[in-house]
């Protein structure tokens, strides 16, 4: 098992960004529900506090508003969902790309697609992804 997170530059449908990834041993639709679960978005996003949405589950043009570090409510736009990428703006403005691709049976890669100018966000990435590790697998434990 491929250890640690990559960081990387990469082509995206929406141009170059900076690629932070993870291998992670569990099924990619798992990693998808997860990643696409609003009710779930605190607990592995280091920056989001809650979330106020429509429904619990993204779609493209989903919209809905995040409090980010408990401080401010911004409101979000889902672009584009499907075919284990999403896309969305907040507060208008293009923000990180989050994609899921399936590696093996039971392994899964989960990458954010980060604009260049936001490199500074890398870090904030690299933890979110620890943290998703950690989430699907204790889920799939059932801790």
């Amino acid at each position: 098992m491929p250890a640690g997170t990559t960081v990387t530059l990469g082509s995206t449908p929406d141009g170059r960004r900076v690629e932070v990834a993870r291998e992670v041993g569990v099924d990619h639709r798992r990693a998808w529900e997860l990643l696409t679960d609003t009710w779930r978005w605190s607990e592995w996003g280091p920056t989001v506090h809650d979330v106020d949405a429509p429904t619990r589950f993204i779609a493209e043009g989903s919209h809905g508003s995040v409090n980010v570090l408990g401080a401010v409510w911004v409101p979000y736009e889902i672009t584009s969902c499907g075919d284990g990428r999403w896309t969305w703006d907040v507060a208008r403005i293009p923000a990180t790309g989050h994609r899921v691709e399936p590696v093996a049976e039971e392994r899964c890669r989960v990458v954010f697609e980060i604009p260049p100018l936001a490199a500074g966000y890398v870090p904030v990435c690299r933890r979110a992804l620890k943290k998703i590790e950690a989430i699907l697998l204790a889920d799939e434990r059932g801790l």
